[in-house]
């Protein structure tokens, strides 16, 4: 688990050498760190349960995985990994999102793809990204797309939303054996 307090109690140490008269003109910190430091530390208070967040690199809070792990509904029993980037305009554009599991869902193609309405930075029906939201809801949006979010009227991966049209049997048999495969 990522320990803020240490990230934080480097970050005002840094502040007291600048303001004692150090310098230190490669330390800028972006709007975007200062957002996530402390929305990462709201994500970690506030994880679905079912979601575990890593952040490979402590200084890069910008990149970072979630496991998220169903525990009810077709995908229940899968491991699905997503990678996350937070580009330097974050708030005013959304962070991109990747699955890295290979999965057999509608509303995410088999290449990572995802079909989320809050990841997109214009959307017609005003539920795209907003400057208000935060990766909390990303987190959330994302645990809600093996439940409630799961959408079969509107796919991204249309073989996966007709198949379960035509098949639901068949189609819960496919993503069973895409997670005995992919998600373990």
């Amino acid at each position: 688990m990522l320990t803020l307090a240490s990230k934080l109690k480097r970050d005002d140490a840094g502040k007291t050498a600048r303001a004692s008269g150090a310098s230190d003109s490669t330390h800028r910190v972006s709007i975007r760190d200062r957002l996530l430091t402390k929305e990462v530390a709201e994500l970690e208070a506030n994880l679905p349960s079912t979601c575990k967040a890593s952040f490979p690199d402590e200084d890069k809070l910008h990149h970072f995985q979630l496991a998220v792990s169903p525990d009810e509904g077709y995908y229940q029993s899968g491991r699905f990994h997503f990678e996350i980037d937070v580009p330097e305009a974050y708030n005013m554009v959304p962070p991109k999102v990747r699955c890295l599991t290979r999965i057999w869902h509608p509303n995410i193609t088999e290449n990572g793809e995802i079909c989320l309405s809050l990841l997109r930075e214009h959307s017609i029906d005003g539920t795209g990204w907003a400057p208000t939201r935060t990766l909390k809801d990303v987190v959330w949006g994302l645990n809600s797309l093996f439940t409630d979010l799961l959408n079969f009227d509107d796919p991204l991966n249309i073989d996966a939303a007709e198949h379960h049209l035509r098949d639901k049997e068949d189609f819960r048999n496919k993503v069973q054996d895409y997670i005995k495969h992919y998600a373990r």
